[in-house]
């Protein structure tokens, strides 16, 4: 897949030149509203009511800027149900469950509030949440439903992307087929449900990109964000959830991280110079950032002839089709390792560590304990520091073939790959325990 950066994308939603009644940020019970009016959040950043997006007809309830960029949405509840006439209402009922019908009254899109409150309250919070709750109680712990859980094609500010490993509720972004129509695209940008701590663009089934595991200050295979003063970047993992969040350092200069129909994530930025979204970042840089483009034991390197070459001490498993840039087959050992023989590790330095599918984690170990640890399972072939921060600290350890690393230009952490002794002793920045 060819990868391009977006220098600026500028994505209007044309909202239908109806005249547009504004009520107040919050609903009760037995409100509603219709099409042709909107909800404004108190200080007037986001907007809710029905709009129709691009040259469609059709109409849908979203959320969209007002104050920067009007017109630009952000969410759409009944994205795979479009209103096809002027008639559409909202309902509030008395347990403070949202029902969107269309004029022949079915309803086309509901809340699924799990629970009631004594005062239920619809309020279309300045962060761009619409959020369900219990009277004036605004955690958002408490919050009986809230939009930021079911995300569309933009994260937000504040808006947590990851899993709640209790409920199962699991927050990703999914593009829109095309600018006409929101429903749900063919790709899911989300956490990996198959490890630990990483984000992967999928295609399906078909993993397309991954953004290496975190670090303890951002995404490992994400360097643009090295030197960045828009925005705070946190991951939270805890028994209960693990989810990534990001909040404004500048409340004045909005930022959202949006992914295109074509399945391009990228970070946009609202420059008010140009009234345009800057690319802050792509995810996304070139072609090392394909998934497992060089097989498994291969690294890739951008700032090589051949972007593709195997880890030291690893050959292709199949030449022919190596030298002739099939690199899916990979790479295998030199030197078959031999657990209680004196095997050693290798430290390469700069690289998005491997894909966390088949790896273990422990936070609170050192680099050091972490070695001991791999050097006694046979079935350890790498470890590293799980936190960069404070000099490093925690351990990520593999047990499988190593897949998805990549030499970084910038950045990148220290992976330490277990080798015979025979091979680590032609290397000069070997381990040996």
């Amino acid at each position: 897949m060819e990868r391009f950066r977006v220098v600026f994308v500028c994505i209007f939603l044309l909202i239908s030149p109806v005249r547009i009644s504004a009520i107040s940020a919050t609903l009760t019970p037995g409100q509603s509203i219709r099409d042709g009016e909107t909800l404004v959040s108190a200080e007037g950043n986001f907007e809710l009511g029905f709009f129709s997006p691009g040259s469609s007809n059709n109409r849908y309830l979203g959320i969209w800027y007002k104050k920067t960029s009007p017109g630009t949405s952000v969410w759409v509840a009944n994205r795979e149900k479009p209103i096809v006439d002027r008639l559409g209402v909202l309902n509030v009922t008395a347990q403070g469950v949202l029902v969107l019908f269309n004029s022949t009254n079915y309803a086309v899109w509901s809340s699924n509030v799990s629970r009631t409150a004594l005062n239920p309250v619809v309020q279309l919070l300045d962060s761009g949440n619409l959020a369900v709750k219990d009277g004036n109680d605004n955690n958002p712990d408490n919050f009986l439903w809230q939009s930021f859980d079911y995300p569309s094609e933009t994260l937000l500010p504040g808006m947590k992307w990851g899993k709640n490993l209790v409920t199962g509720l699991d927050r990703y972004i999914s593009p829109w087929k095309s600018s006409d129509d929101p429903a749900r695209g063919d790709f899911a940008f989300r956490l990996d449900p198959r490890g630990y701590n990483q984000m992967l663009l999928m295609r399906g089934l078909t993993i397309l990109f991954r953004t290496g595991t975190w670090n303890g200050f951002r995404w490992g295979g994400v360097p643009d964000t090295v030197s960045n003063t828009v925005y705070r970047e946190q991951f939270v993992s805890t028994p209960n959830e693990s989810y990534y969040r990001f909040d404004l350092l500048n409340s004045s200069i909005p930022s959202r991280l949006v992914i295109s129909p074509a399945g391009i994530p990228q970070r946009l930025t609202w420059i008010p110079q140009t009234n345009l979204w800057g690319s802050y970042s792509v995810v996304q840089i070139d072609q090392c950032d394909t998934y497992t483009l060089c097989g498994v034991n291969g690294i890739c390197s951008i700032n090589d002839q051949a972007v593709c070459s195997c880890l030291e001490s690893f050959v292709p498993k199949t030449p022919d089709r190596w030298n002739s840039q099939d690199w899916s087959g990979g790479c295998v050992r030199r030197t078959q390792l031999g657990c209680n023989n004196g095997d050693g590790f290798l430290k390469h330095t700069g690289v998005k560590l491997p894909d966390m599918s088949d790896s273990w984690v422990n936070t609170s170990m050192s680099l050091n304990e972490c070695g001991d640890m791999c050097l006694s399972n046979c079935s350890c072939v790498a470890y590293s520091n799980s936190d960069i921060r404070g000099g490093g600290s925690g351990c990520y350890l593999w047990f499988s073939e190593l897949k998805d690393t990549k030499q970084l230009p910038q950045g990148g952490e220290d992976l330490y790959i277990r080798m015979a002794a025979s091979e680590l002793r032609m290397f000069p920045s070997f381990f040996m325990f």
